[in-house]
């Protein structure tokens, strides 16, 4: 093979490489770093760059982006001695592709590390139950921390995040045990307070009852009275209109006479002084015989219902008498020989009242 075309081949492989090593294309969000003889020259940006081959070195494409990492979990020891395991996730973003490049050797075990010192000097002044229900200081702490130290690495770190808070088992155990005695109190707490509800609507329930039931029987009471009254007033209007005789008053009187002895509780009764002059009135109204009139002389009626009912209460009035002299007298019961309808009045009658055991 002629050395001259084995010469030229090499010499255009050459040209090409030589090309190619020149051309740099970098994608979107992406940088690359160039150092000319050993030392920073420029950063390349996205897009079609060229270098010069064999002077210029080209570093490893640095992502833009912002990038999520998570750490292992790490124990940390909170004020009250108690061991916990936190897991965080860090939220960064490269802003300067030479200080990430030249500041540091590796910037993601350096942010590993800041964040679990930062942590650990953040929980350490923070008992079990502020660090579980502080996260947000936590984050908030952790990202002002990690932030100002990295701001001279080219680094922004955006957000912290704590994942995970791990307390020991007994721990866990202690705090289930709380929630469940607090949730037990919740219950019984809501309970009495139910009841107690209960019991006041049950109570304000019987009052209303009671308030309208007294209401009721005020209002019946009232015009229960309204209507005795109207009844008595009507009574005592006919009676002083109709202009009764002393002969009816009498035996009205006879009427009642009898009833004061049916009670069977009564021990003693009075007999008024008023009974001989009402005796005496019915009496005279029996044995008067007034004038019949041409029309009613021829005929014999019987004894009407009026004259029964007066003869009835005369043998009542009569009866009662009798067994008030029989208890008087002390030589034994006494007979009563005169007939009511005689015109001769009851002699062992007195005018004033008199107190006769029964």
């Amino acid at each position: 093979m002629d050395p001259l075309l084995i010469v030229g081949l090499f010499v255009i492989l050459f040209a090409v490489f030589t090309v190619l090593k020149a051309v740099r294309i970098v994608p979107q969000a992406r940088a690359r770093n160039v150092e000319r003889l050993g030392r920073y020259n420029r950063t390349l940006k996205p897009g079609l760059n060229f270098v010069i081959p064999y002077v210029d070195r080209v570093y490893p494409m640095i992502d833009l982006r912002e990038q999520v990492v998570t750490f292992r979990p790490q124990p940390v020891i909170t004020e009250d001695n108690l061991v916990v395991e936190i897991d965080n996730v860090l939220y960064f973003q490269v802003t300067d592709p030479r200080a990430a490049a030249y500041e540091i050797a590796n910037y993601i075990q350096a942010i590993e590390q800041l964040t679990v010192t930062t942590m650990r000097n953040v929980i350490g002044s923070m008992d079990l139950e502020k660090t579980l229900t502080s996260r947000d200081t936590i984050n908030s702490q952790l990202r002002g921390v990690l932030d100002e130290a990295t701001g001279k690495w080219g680094i922004r770190v955006n957000r912290v995040e704590v994942k995970a808070i791990d307390p020991p088992k007994t721990i866990k155990d202690a705090m289930e045990k709380q929630m469940r005695a607090e949730r037990d109190k919740r219950a019984a707490i809501l309970n009495a307070e139910g009841q107690r509800q209960s019991q006041i609507l049950t109570a304000e329930g019987d009052k209303q009852s009671r308030i309208l039931r007294a209401e009721g029987t005020r209002s019946a009471a009232i015009l229960e009275a309204e209507g005795q009254s109207r009844a008595i007033d009507q009574v005592f209007q006919a009676v002083h209109r109709n202009d009764p005789d002393p002969q009816l008053l009498a035996y009205q009187y006879l009427q009642v006479l009898p009833q004061l002895a049916q009670g069977e509780n009564n021990t003693f009764w009075v007999i008024p002084s008023e009974v001989t002059s009402a005796l005496q009135g019915v009496s005279k109204a029996f044995t008067e015989v007034l004038p019949r009139s041409a029309a009613t002389r021829d005929e014999v009626p019987e004894t009407s219902a009026m004259d029964a009912e007066i003869a009835k209460a005369s043998e009542a009035a009569a009866e009662a008498v009798a067994d008030a002299q029989e208890a008087e007298s002390p030589n034994g019961p006494r007979q009563l020989t005169q007939a009511v309808n005689e015109p001769t009045p009851f002699p062992d009658l007195e005018k004033e009242p008199r107190q006769t055991d029964r």
